[in-house]
């Protein structure tokens, strides 16, 4: 794919694998999926759209639900299920978000997806201006992230209970509340007016839901 984007490369995460790829997801990740899946649906509609899930996780388990009313679905992660690179409907690129994003074109997408992502990555507001651009006039960005209250439950179920794998919270980087995310969210160009950004899974998460009104390049301001 074309890309208009002349950013620098976007600092990558230290992952080496997707979510989902070397250990079965726990009951609490599943409970943390399925909160997320909630919100996304009450947030876009997926008949006929051009879906990108940037940070899809091994076996896209949210995206694999809708592949029977999306258009396409842009799958980007470190590693991908073999039968979703089989699906007609996919088209799946296996590399890092930072890498992969500036190589998508620009306005291609009409919902864009980034949960439990942004957190792992040394540049999450590059990332969310390549979200934006990446998305058509009209369409939504979604982003869902840990906040500084998840940051402590999180932890205690990683390291102390042994409940979530140690790894997925040792390579996060940051913790955001609506106040840490929502200016990030203005900076990179959405609109306050078109910004739904709250807390969500009891405080644990926030959860961002962006419209784009301006095509790239057009004065936001």
């Amino acid at each position: 794919m074309a890309s208009s984007s002349s950013a620098e490369p976007l600092a990558a995460s230290d992952r080496t694998g997707s979510f989902g790829e070397h250990h079965e997801p726990t009951p609490v990740d599943r409970f943390g999926v399925w909160l997320s899946s909630v919100a996304v649906r009450r947030n876009a509609s997926f008949d006929d759209v051009r879906l990108g899930d940037f940070g899809c996780g091994f076996d896209a388990s949210f995206t694999r639900t809708q592949l029977g009313h999306v258009r396409s679905a842009l799958l980007v992660d470190l590693s991908i299920a073999p039968d979703l690179k089989d699906n007609p409907k996919v088209t799946a690129i296996e590399g890092s978000i930072p890498d992969v994003l500036p190589t998508v074109e620009s306005a291609s997408l009409d919902v864009t997806m980034c949960l439990s992502v942004l957190e792992h990555l040394w540049d999450p507001e590059a990332a969310l201006r390549e979200l934006r651009r990446v998305t058509r006039p009209g369409g939504v960005v979604l982003l869902n992230v840990p906040s500084w209250a998840g940051k402590r439950a999180l932890e205690l179920s990683a390291f102390k209970l042994h409940l979530s794998p140690a790894e997925e919270m040792d390579d996060h980087k940051w913790y955001f509340d609506p106040r840490d995310l929502w200016p990030m969210l203005v900076r990179v160009g959405f609109k306050p007016s078109q910004i739904r950004c709250h807390r969500h899974k009891f405080g644990l998460n926030t959860f961002a839901a962006c419209r784009v009104t301006a095509g790239v390049g057009e004065d936001d301001g």
